[in-house]
């Protein structure tokens, strides 16, 4: 019994490639990160609990037809009980994508939901480790429902996709 070398196929005859993906992440980065820890040291040496407020957005910039920039922004500011800084953190972490060959109106949800639930795990790590490094406690975000966040920015923005020229808003 031989071991023959399995049959190739020809280049003319190559298996017919898989279906383009509808979203390609060229890279994700941290477009800006401010940090300010006013009262330090003395906001690291009291023991209270801090009052938090966090906020987050989704924004776009295209750049052709099929290629944007997804920005993350998220904003912490940490408080005393009686109303005196313990820090201010903004990040903004964003990522450069392509899509693929989708329809107008899956533009919207492809970019304002599917691209922030890659961009965010990232984007947690950075403000966990920020804050840590500051010397407080790592401020880990609960996850964000960005399908909640899209519904919200296509009421404020009457029904069109924000940061998408002339495209047409599906259902999320």
């Amino acid at each position: 019994m031989t071991n023959a070398p399995p049959p190739q196929t020809p280049p003319d005859q190559a298996q017919p490639q898989a279906a383009t993906s509808p979203l390609v992440m060229h890279g994700q980065y941290i477009k800006d990160l401010s940090f300010e820890n006013p009262r330090a040291p003395q906001s690291l040496i009291e023991q209270t609990q801090p009052q938090l407020s966090l906020n987050v957005q989704v924004t776009n910039r295209q750049f052709d037809a099929k290629t944007f920039e997804v920005a993350l922004t998220i904003e912490a500011n940490a408080k005393t009980p009686k109303d005196e800084p313990l820090f201010m953190l903004e990040l903004v972490y964003a990522g450069t994508v392509s899509l693929g060959e989708v329809p107008a109106e899956a533009f919207g949800p492809l970019l304002f939901i599917e691209t922030p639930r890659l961009l965010f795990p990232f984007a947690r790590a950075v403000v966990a480790n920020a804050t840590r490094e500051a010397g407080f406690p790592p401020l880990n975000i609960a996850p964000v429902d960005f399908v909640q966040l899209y519904r919200q920015q296509l009421e404020a923005n009457g029904g069109k996709v924000p940061g998408v020229a002339d495209g047409p808003v599906g259902h999320a």
